[in-house]
């Protein structure tokens, strides 16, 4: 069986209520050594923390406000409840980024937000969990920024070109992939392959994006064994060996408690 960790699980959405616990058994059952619960709004992030306290080593939470919600963001009303779930345990700033495919929020608010956010990562030394979609300009731009701040993070679900990559790893940062590198339409390959071995995650996105087979129904986090082996097919190594990658490369971006690294 081929352990790894998801780096990004929606585990608080709605579409787990009847079978939540049924869900991380199949993960744990499935290989996964731990599952990083997305906090994508204050909301989120509060359910996340409660399923992590009650999941403890399994499941770990996060805490930041997605661009989609940028523009309903109000740094005087919720600053500090955000920085509360920090102060609680939350291991990263996120799910923050840009999103200019539907442009929920104005580009300029959600740029706003993403640096705040960033500021946040920066004072409680946390890596910040970044959705990039259609802005890779502005992308690129807050890499560098981050860089400078000394915060580091992922990229999660990457689609994202060659360029965007480098910019990414010349940042520190790690790069995330989902099921959807599984789909018949996926083409970049040579993307899997350029990602160094210390900067490789593996990710869920549930319930969203479920890899082929299961493309189309509630994607789970057991799934992520097959993005695993597509990642080592293409990059020509074992399976065990991706999975063991990905579990210590969560870790150490994570900051994991000890004992969760399969590479210690």
């Amino acid at each position: 069986m081929t352990e790894f960790i998801d780096s990004h699980a929606h585990l608080a959405d709605s579409a787990f209520d009847a079978d939540r616990e049924a869900v991380i058994e199949r993960a744990r059952v499935g290989g996964a050594r731990s599952i990083i619960c997305i906090g994508e709004s204050i909301e989120a992030a509060t359910r996340g923390r409660d399923i992590a306290a009650r999941h403890p080593r399994i499941v770990f939470f996060t805490a930041g406000i997605h661009p989609h919600d940028a523009a309903a963001f109000d740094a005087e009303r919720d600053r500090s409840r955000l920085e509360r779930l920090l102060h609680d345990g939350a291991c990263a700033v996120g799910e923050c980024g840009l999103d200019y495919h539907y442009d929920n929020s104005p580009r300029t608010v959600q740029c706003e937000v993403l640096d705040l956010q960033l500021d946040i990562g920066a004072r409680f030394g946390l890596p910040l969990v970044v959705h990039s979609r259609d802005a890779e300009d502005d992308t690129i731009s807050f890499l560098q920024s981050s860089a400078r701040a000394g915060v580091t993070g992922v990229l999660h679900c990457f689609t994202g070109t060659l360029a965007l990559a480098r910019a990414a790893l010349d940042a520190g940062w790690c790069i995330s992939f989902s099921g959807i590198i599984t789909f018949k339409k996926w083409t970049n390959d040579t993307v899997l392959q350029f990602i160094p071995d210390d900067r490789l995650l593996a990710e869920s996105d549930a319930p969203y994006l479920a890899p082929v087979p299961y493309r189309g129904k509630r994607n789970e986090p057991a799934w992520v064994a097959l993005t695993v082996e597509r990642l080592a097919t293409v990059r020509r190594v074992s399976v065990d060996y991706l999975g063991s990658l990905v579990v210590a490369n969560a870790h150490r971006l994570f900051a994991l408690p000890s004992g969760d690294s399969l590479l210690q």
